[in-house]
């Protein structure tokens, strides 16, 4: 196959250039003190407004306690409270001798902010507050959040603990890939199952975006009087996955929706479905020409100023015998002039060779005169 493809010669050349409208946007325009957008696919920054700069993050905080949670493949675990957990701000309301699962956890921390849920994760996990913030800087650091430090599992205000919204975007950008992860921040309502005492509680998520803003799939929202409004987000449109934070936004809501409207203007979803070819020659068959598949990527969704070309690869004609879904050459996409995707032309049909034909008639020949004798 390798030689194959050393062999074969470049028939189609196919140049694709699109226009766009784009959706223009000014730090102005965004409330927050500090704001990113992300292409949570590829890392690029597609606006940003004091994206460096240090800031406490409130109860985005929880992104990572949720995360660390769920990667610690222990959501089964039952976890019992074992003494009344006293803090302050938004709570589940634990008492000692409560039962629940560590996923209930999760669900209660990310769509109802509960802190008492986010301390019981951490104690749990790594048996003081204190020890999980070291696991919570430990995965920073894997992640690349270099100017953030982990002290409280909840997100209550410490001096020590703070991040910057570039950071918070590469954790919502890690995050929302984990599956399970995403399932819990985007659920609007969970029902939580307490197995002491036994009791069914309902949770509500705070994020409103997810019944306002098309495509956004979580992530979550955070509030001190010292950070202000804080909201990490995700939204995802023909495929593109884009990540938005605001830290102290008086109007966050109406923030995010605008940086995904300005972010998916950028975008446009290209159509890769102009076939070069419908058929190939074939030499040494009956058939002169046999009809090919294509397989692999449709369609990209690409930036709009990016120059988008296709190539397709294919000999001038190709030697039976030829089976079906034999690989015959490829098409491959290039964005700036580097591959993006490609997809594979394969044999729609098989193109038997002469000899074979032959072989076949000469096999029957002798079967004949086998069986003849044979009734003999």
């Amino acid at each position: 196959m390798l030689i194959i493809f050393k062999k074969i010669l470049a028939v189609v050349f196919l140049f694709f250039s699109f226009s766009f409208v784009t959706y223009g946007i000014s730090e102005a325009e965004i409330s927050a003190a500090s704001a990113v957008l992300m292409d949570a696919d590829t890392g690029e920054i597609l606006f940003q407004k004091n994206a460096y700069t240090r800031r406490s993050m409130a109860s985005t905080t929880k992104i990572m306690t949720a995360l660390i949670a769920v990667e610690s493949e222990k959501l089964n675990d039952i976890v019992t409270v074992k003494e009344k957990i006293y803090i302050e701000g938004t709570s589940l309301g634990l008492t000692k001798g409560d039962k629940m699962s560590l996923e209930t956890l999760c669900y209660g921390m990310l769509l109802e902010s509960g802190n008492d849920a986010a301390v019981l994760t951490g104690i749990y996990l790594s048996g003081s507050e204190e020890n999980f913030s070291k696991l919570m800087n430990k995965k920073a650091a894997e992640i690349g959040m270099k100017n953030s430090n982990f002290v409280t599992a909840s997100g209550l205000d410490d001096a020590e603990h703070y991040t910057t919204a570039y950071d918070m975007a590469l954790l919502g950008s890690y995050a929302v890939k984990n599956e399970k992860f995403r399932d819990i921040c985007s659920a609007k309502t969970y029902r939580a199952e307490y197995i002491t005492p036994v009791q069914t509680r309902y949770f509500s998520n705070h994020n409103r975006l997810l019944n306002s803003c098309e495509g956004v799939i979580g992530v979550k929202t955070g509030f001190t009087k010292k950070s202000g409004r804080c909201l990490v987000s995700a939204c995802e449109r023909e495929g593109k996955l884009l990540v938005a934070v605001t830290l102290n936004a008086p109007d966050d809501w109406n923030d995010h929706r605008e940086l995904y409207e300005y972010g998916y203007s950028l975008y446009e979803t290209v159509d890769f479905n102009k076939k070069a070819t419908d058929s190939v020659c074939v030499t040494g068959s009956l058939k002169s020409r046999i009809g090919v598949d294509y397989i692999g990527t449709e369609s990209e969704t690409v930036r709009s100023e990016a120059e988008i070309q296709c190539k397709t690869f294919l000999k001038k004609f190709y030697y039976a015998p030829i089976k079906k879904n034999d690989i015959l050459g490829k098409t491959v996409i290039y964005q700036n002039g580097f591959p993006l995707t490609e997809q594979l032309i394969v044999a729609a049909e098989d193109a038997s060779s002469v000899k074979e034909k032959d072989a076949d008639l000469w096999q029957r020949f002798i079967t004949y005169f086998e069986n003849l004798f044979k009734g003999r």
